[in-house]
């Protein structure tokens, strides 16, 4: 009897324990600067875009010595809209960043949510990437032409999978199709969470074709398992052997940028630290590396150029949601 009672006493005292160290961890994380400890918040599960932008920017920060400890946590949904409603709920917290990019505004607007990027501050624009069209290696079709061919003959029949409702990969189908004569509402898009789901899906026959960021397809286009057909880049990429719309025909040029931006009400200085840091981040080697090795071009923009961008952006993709149909 007497160890039962011990038993429970100690296991009282080790939840006391548990309980104050939450508090304190708690409190610390409301009064801790960004230099001391920054988190970075990656609005999506581990592995896909937004997530590898964190984490490659949690690297560079650690390695140059820019802030103390950086930790990137997950908050995933929706295509972004979920970490954008916590964000909002951290009024004030400012030592916090969270990815955000054009898939949150496409998906801010598809689903009305009541947060939009408007509600947040604005930090940094980092780089662009770009979306690749991809079908599997057994595919019939060897050229965009050739695919679009037979894609304008039977849109239906033609599922293109890609990321969340709004992303770029859903935008960028319908703009495909309306380019190339297809009606928006009539292109078979079918939405996945994440790049793995979009690569069985074509591996199983699911859907014809396939739309993502080119390094979600960078190793399996290498190793031949999947033939990338058209990138949404204006240019060829250095080191891309993938051929641009615009070079085959068809007129489209669409970029995924990504930045970073903070809660609201944090202050002007807080918020010049915050793009101090980033600003210090860009300026870094490890940045330069990790730009050539993501093949993501530099977009670097803070302060009013990236508040106006951010206007642009938003009145840029919600245009074309209603345009397209979506």
């Amino acid at each position: 009897m007497r160890n039962k009672i011990l038993s429970a006493a100690l296991g009282i005292v080790i939840v006391g324990v548990f309980a104050a160290a939450a508090v304190d961890a708690s409190a610390a994380g409301s009064t801790a600067s960004a230099r001391s400890k920054l988190t970075i918040m990656a609005p999506a599960a581990p592995g896909g875009g937004w997530d590898g932008f964190g984490r490659e920017a949690q690297q560079g920060l650690r390695r140059a010595g820019i802030v103390n400890n950086a930790q990137v946590i997950n908050v995933p949904g929706a295509g972004g809209t979920i970490g954008l409603s916590k964000l909002v709920q951290m009024d004030g917290r400012d030592d916090i960043l969270m990815v955000t990019g054009a898939v949150m505004i496409g998906a801010s607007a598809l689903s009305k949510t009541p947060e939009t990027l408007a509600d947040s501050t604005p930090i940094a624009r980092l780089a662009d990437d770009y979306s690749v069209l991809v079908v599997p290696a057994a595919s019939p079709y060897h050229s965009l032409p050739e695919f679009i061919e037979a894609w304008r003959k039977n849109p239906g029949g033609h599922a293109i999978a890609g990321g969340s409702l709004g992303s770029i990969d859903h935008l960028l189908s319908g703009l495909l199709g309306r380019t190339v004569g297809i009606e928006p509402h009539t292109v078979n898009y079918v939405a996945y969470s994440g790049g793995g789901e979009v690569l069985a899906s074509m591996l199983s026959n699911t859907a014809a074709a396939g739309i993502s960021g080119y390094n979600e397809f960078r190793d399996q286009i290498e190793a031949g398992t999947l033939r990338a057909l058209g990138i949404s880049s204006a240019e060829r990429l250095e080191g891309v052997n993938v051929p641009t719309f615009i070079e085959s025909g068809v007129d489209v040029e669409m970029s995924n940028w990504r930045g970073y931006v903070a809660p609201p009400g944090i202050g002007e200085e807080a918020r010049a630290e915050l793009i101090a840091i980033v600003t210090e981040l860009h300026g870094t080697s490890e940045w330069r590396d990790t730009l050539h090795r993501n093949n993501w071009s530099d977009s670097f923009s803070t302060g009013e150029e990236f508040d106006r961008f951010l206007l642009e952006e938003d009145a840029r993709v919600r245009g074309l949601i209603t345009e397209l149909g979506l």
